[in-house]
């Protein structure tokens, strides 16, 4: 997500990063002696924000443990800057942070969040710094690491006004099926939505997994994931400028609502549920609890979801493994558009915002800081530890040590949300960022998550990108997403015969609501892109 070897090994382990240090604090007094003219520079300062998930070990915080103490050392003490870590509890990040920025005082200088309508509302009123000079100054390594694709996503307005972690994979979804049900029925693995319906029909009819009539062919819930790679294969080729004008990105997802196709695929979702096909229960079931429950005890024949998600221990793959020894998932990729691909949306490159706030004193220190991690090993040391107690390495990429020691382990809390510049292991080839991300899973699931993670990213649909917010997505996003989520559901569950009037007359709430105040500013925004 092997026994301590004592403080020999953690030494060993330690050398590399020890040299470093040494290192860095010897630039660091060359600087501070040039600054000051007797060598005798006066400490810095940095404050920053760290999520506060609840889980630390016992006898270590969020803001102190192992791996703040390796910055706190390494960065901090070599660069004559104390560095003082801020817990945020994550269930309310947007809440607390939205109380700090508008204190002006108490904010931490390095604050972040996933959500790009906070980060927007933040640069449009002012309360951000711009980071173009800064990045220029001392920022040019983690430049050169985020690359300009990923740099573009932490603009507004064409200012630099947020540094977006890079993302060490972009793929998003996989689906997956009952291989054993498969092979009892003598049925091949489906390859096409054609396929795929006749063997979800073969499924109910046959009850391959002996359910006594609880069979789900299909499992489904009201979360992107499970449905997104289904009503993405309907959706029918768009010149670049309809696929940016009829697209409505609210809540940082982009909706096909208004693309040509959307209307089938709630269409064929409703042929689904009418014919017992898709979980009777999807609409309740936003947090996919049910669907997870219904996996674990052999009940669901396919279904799609995040490339990762059911493979951690614990999860549902071990869940149904122990309920039905016997069971034995495959990932498959059987939804097929018009043109015979199997084409389905990624994520965009960026992952969190990390912001400097306009009222900060220390913007130096903190793109400093940045730098720091994205050299030397650092981001690498936060993510994976030590070599030899956490890890081995195998063609360069860390592999975990399992049955680590309750100290061990307890290193390495935290290192998700220390290493802010990436979301996931990054190397320098996505050859290997992939081999990283497959090799932290356990042995036995390693063959299935590298067919998983090929398939989430085959026939991508980037993100449209827009160079400025669209401010009616901002004003109407949360009221509009939960009304996409009632259309699909309304129009998904009524009879055959009352499709038609039941969609059109959703469909036509929703523009009222403000999806054509959408609409009309993206056909704006598109022109003065031209």
């Amino acid at each position: 997500m092997t026994n301590d070897n004592g403080k020999r090994k953690l030494a060993l382990g330690l050398s590399a990063v020890l040299m470093s240090s040494m290192v860095l604090s010897a630039c660091s007094s060359k600087d501070s002696s040039e600054a000051s003219g007797n060598g005798a520079a006066p400490a810095g300062s940095l404050k920053i924000e760290i999520f506060d998930r609840g889980n630390a070990p016992a006898g270590v915080t969020a803001s102190d443990n192992f791996l703040t103490n390796y910055v706190k050392e390494n960065f901090g003490k070599a660069n004559n800057i104390n560095v003082e870590f801020v817990p945020i509890p994550r269930s309310e990040e947007v809440t607390k942070l939205n109380v700090l920025m508008a204190s002006g005082t108490d904010v931490p200088d390095i604050v972040f969040t996933y959500d790009s309508g906070t980060f927007n509302k933040y640069a449009e009123q002012g309360g951000l710094t711009d980071l173009t000079p800064l990045l220029q100054e001392h920022g040019q390594n983690l430049t050169k690491f985020l690359g300009e694709d990923t740099l573009r996503y932490g603009q507004y307005d064409g200012v630099q006004y947020s540094i977006p972690a890079k993302r060490s994979t972009i793929g998003k979804y996989a689906s997956f099926i009952r291989q054993d049900w498969l092979d009892k029925l003598g049925l091949p693995v489906p390859a096409t939505s054609e396929e795929l319906y006749n063997t979800l029909t073969a499924f109910k009819t046959k009850d391959p997994g002996e359910t006594g009539g609880k069979v789900i062919p299909l499992g489904m819930t009201i979360a992107a994931a499970q449905y997104d790679s289904l009503v993405w294969s309907f959706i029918k080729p768009v010149t670049e400028q309809e696929r940016f004008e009829l697209t409505q990105n609210l809540s940082s997802r982009d909706y096909p609502i208004l693309l040509p196709g959307f209307k089938d695929a709630i269409q064929y979702m409703n042929k689904l549920y009418n014919e017992g096909l898709i979980s009777k229960d999807f609409a309740l079931d936003e947090n996919k609890e049910t669907l997870t429950q219904n996996i674990g005890n052999g009940l669901v024949g396919a279904f799609s979801d995040d490339n990762d998600a059911i493979f951690y221990p614990d999860g549902t793959y071990d869940v149904l493994t122990k309920n039905n020894p016997k069971a034995v998932l495959s990932a498959i990729d059987p939804f097929t558009n018009s043109e015979g691909k199997t084409a389905k949306p990624v994520s965009a490159p960026n992952g969190m915002y990390i912001m400097i706030p306009k009222s900060s004193k220390h913007a130096v220190e903190a793109i400093k800081y940045l730098d720091w991690m994205s050299t030397e090993g650092h981001l690498q040391y936060i993510q994976n530890g030590i070599e030899g107690e956490h890890y081995t390495l195998e063609d360069g990429v860390p592999v975990s040590i399992p049955d680590l020691s309750v100290e061990s382990s307890n290193k390495l809390s935290g290192g998700g949300d220390i290493g802010i510049i990436a979301n996931g292991r990054i190397f320098e080839s996505q050859e290997k960022n992939n081999e990283a991300f497959v090799k932290s899973f356990r042995t036995q699931y390693q063959d299935i998550i590298a067919k998983s993670l090929t398939i989430s990213t085959t026939n991508p649909i980037e993100p449209v990108f827009t160079s400025r917010p669209i401010e009616a997505e901002s004003k109407y996003g949360t009221t509009l997403s939960d009304k996409i989520k009632q259309l699909m559901v309304k129009a998904t569950m009524v009879p055959p015969g009352e499709f038609e009037v039941t969609y059109e007359s959703m469909l036509k709430d929703y523009m009222s609501s403000g999806g054509q105040a959408i609409l009309d500013e993206r056909k704006a925004a598109y022109s003065e892109q031209k």
